[in-house]
């Protein structure tokens, strides 16, 4: 499952710079795929639909008052440390798995490949 980042933060911005998938970033920003991975143009995403890795999006985790993670992007740093960097770095434990996006270990890993191709 993704993580997300709860009412709590105190937008210190601890998180955003130890996300290896670029997934964090300020309230009330734009989010792109392309940003931190390898994804460019036209890509088709895990549940098949098709979007541009250049548009700026604004759904999927977006924030308008605290810092927030792209669950689109988040793949809790599988296959890149044992334990998530925002939730190890946060140092308001406002870093939690969310409960409303459930994905196994292995369409986490699936997710780190397919965005860093």
């Amino acid at each position: 499952m993704a993580i997300r980042i709860t009412e709590d933060c105190i937008n210190c911005g601890a998180c955003e710079p130890e996300c290896p998938n670029n997934a964090i970033y300020e309230e009330d920003q734009p989010w792109k795929f392309s940003e931190g991975t390898g994804l460019t143009g036209s890509i088709t995403l895990p549940d098949g639909s098709v979007t541009d890795a250049d548009i700026e999006n604004t759904d999927g985790g977006f924030s308008e008052d605290i810092y927030f993670i792209a669950t689109d992007k988040c793949t809790e740093c599988k296959g890149f440390h044992d334990e998530p960097q925002c939730a190890a770095v946060c140092p308001v434990d406002c870093c939690l798995p969310d409960e409303e996006n459930v994905e196994t270990e292995e369409e986490l890993l699936a997710k780190k490949e397919w965005m860093h191709i």
